[in-house]
């Protein structure tokens, strides 16, 4: 089974993952991996503890962060989820696709993310990023907007206005296509069953 802690409020999710232990794993033996660990070591967690190895806890400890352990870990998912273990996974930084295909393994799963934003960045500055073709500003803010607790739905309504904003200004190909594809957003995620922040996520990210 597994039990996974995401989000960039990590002192959030470390203590809810630590609780978890205490409740879930108490009095046995925790083996944790990190993104320093190798290859091998993972491997070697994943196996399970033997035949007379007894019970364990493993915890993973942001190994995403690195691409070599992410394609074992990813890999091994189904057969943690049925596993009589006990596995915690703790992830900092995730894109929304990658997130939803580990919480899908999960036997239960918590999301932590700060709330804190600098007043001077404000979401305008993402529209500013959208119209001025600023592809690092706006992926930067299209983060801190959700980091922030802004709603999908409240960060595509100005990504929309940015854009019909710039077409007002200037009638050209580019204003004209960002126009026709956040109008189409919501539709087409709505069809192809995905979420909004996933779609939105697409979007910007074909920007960079």
């Amino acid at each position: 089974m597994l039990y996974f802690y995401s989000g960039t409020d990590t002192d959030k999710a470390r203590n809810a993952l630590s609780d978890a232990l205490e409740k879930k794993a108490k009095n046995t033996p925790v083996v944790r991996i990190t993104d320093a660990h190798t290859r091998a070591d993972l491997e070697a967690a994943l196996q399970g503890g033997g035949m007379f190895g007894g019970e364990r806890a493993v915890v993973f400890d942001n190994v995403y962060t690195s691409d070599d352990l992410r394609e074992v870990l990813s890999e091994a998912l189904p057969r943690i989820s049925k596993s009589k273990d006990v596995f915690f996974m703790l992830e900092s930084t995730l894109d929304a696709a990658t997130r939803k295909s580990i919480e899908k393994y999960a036997t239960e799963f918590e999301r932590f993310d700060s709330k804190k934003i600098a007043k001077a960045e404000t979401i305008f500055s993402l529209a500013n990023a959208l119209q001025s073709g600023k592809k690092k500003d706006l992926w930067v803010g299209y983060q801190r907007e959700l980091q922030g607790g802004k709603a999908p739905e409240a960060i595509h309504g100005v990504l929309f206005w940015a854009a019909k904003q710039l077409l007002l200004k200037s009638d050209t190909p580019r204003a004209r296509m960002l126009v026709a594809e956040l109008a189409a957003l919501p539709h087409e995620a709505r069809r192809q069953g995905f979420e909004l922040e996933y779609a939105l996520e697409h979007f910007v990210l074909s920007r960079a």
